[in-house]
């Protein structure tokens, strides 16, 4: 394991986490740590052989480079990867190119892109990108999408505390790519549920970035089979891996917002099992 490299999550059965404490739940499916300014930070997992990235650069660039676990001569060797930025402004140069990155702006760069920099326009709001990397069969081009831009769902209702704006950005009617889907999820001022009714997804991984959750305030992760449901308490600009047998919706102590990313066999948005709110427990 490389100095950047976070330990390797690996699989986890559903009859496993039966019996978990709390800090099993947090150790296997919870990343407090990918985030750190001045850091990249590379956390492999199993789950679908995704990978999560971070990087918060602040007084200089910060490089991506391979970590051991994936095999290659650089990052995006066999692999793709979407980008989202959850701090300050600023831009990624991805093989000579430079792509503006405003807060909440996603990028994608497919198979092949060799040097990826990542740089912060100021060191006191410095930006803090987190990238989702699945492997990848073909090259796709390279692509941003800009916090105005994207495919746009309004879902929920206030009277039910799970008014959202969700915003697609990497998907098959948007940017093309082979197996990542990424995109934005923001809760209205009043609203705390999101993904609620629930649902899994038996041929994907999701992963949740949770951002914007003001310092004093939290947000409670409901995971597990929706027979069996688990919960992990998370702040601002944590990481839950969401298996995919296992629920993945939550409620906060304020609005907040997340980056939703998924890899797996299919990349068709609605392609989910539906649990109905009475049925979990």
């Amino acid at each position: 394991m490389s100095e950047h490299s976070i330990a390797m999550r690996g699989p986890v059965s559903p009859e496993q986490v039966q019996g978990f404490s709390q800090q099993d739940l947090r150790d296997r499916f919870l990343v407090e740590d990918l985030l750190i300014p001045g850091a990249v930070r590379v956390a492999p997992t199993h789950f679908d052989r995704a990978v999560a990235v971070g990087a918060v650069p602040t007084n200089k660039p910060l490089t991506l480079t391979p970590v051991p676990e994936i095999r290659s001569e650089y990052f995006l060797e066999h692999r793709e990867i979407g980008i989202v930025n959850v701090g300050g402004s600023g831009h990624i140069e991805a093989d000579g190119k430079v792509w503006q990155m405003e807060p909440e702006a996603v990028l994608y760069l497919g198979r092949g892109t060799r040097d990826i920099i990542f740089f912060s326009e100021d060191e006191e709001e410095p930006a803090a990108f987190y990238g989702f990397s699945a492997p990848a069969h073909t090259d796709y081009p390279n692509a941003v999408v800009t916090p105005e831009e994207g495919t746009i769902r309004e879902l929920g209702d206030a009277l039910t505390s799970n008014r959202r704006t969700l915003r697609q950005c990497i998907h098959p009617n948007g940017v093309p790519s082979c197996q990542v889907v990424m995109g934005v999820t923001r809760l209205h001022p009043g609203s705390m549920w999101n993904t609620m009714p629930a649902h899994t997804h038996d041929r994907r991984t999701e992963f949740y970035l949770y951002f914007d959750i003001p310092e004093d305030q939290r947000v409670v992760h409901l995971m597990g089979k929706p027979e069996e449901t688990r919960h992990i308490v998370t702040g601002d600009k944590n990481l839950i891996l969401s298996p995919s047998w296992s629920i993945h919706s939550g409620v906060g102590t304020s609005a907040y917002a997340f980056v939703w990313a998924m890899a797996g066999e299919n990349q068709a948005f609605d392609d989910m099992d539906h649990v109905q709110i009475t049925d979990i427990s």
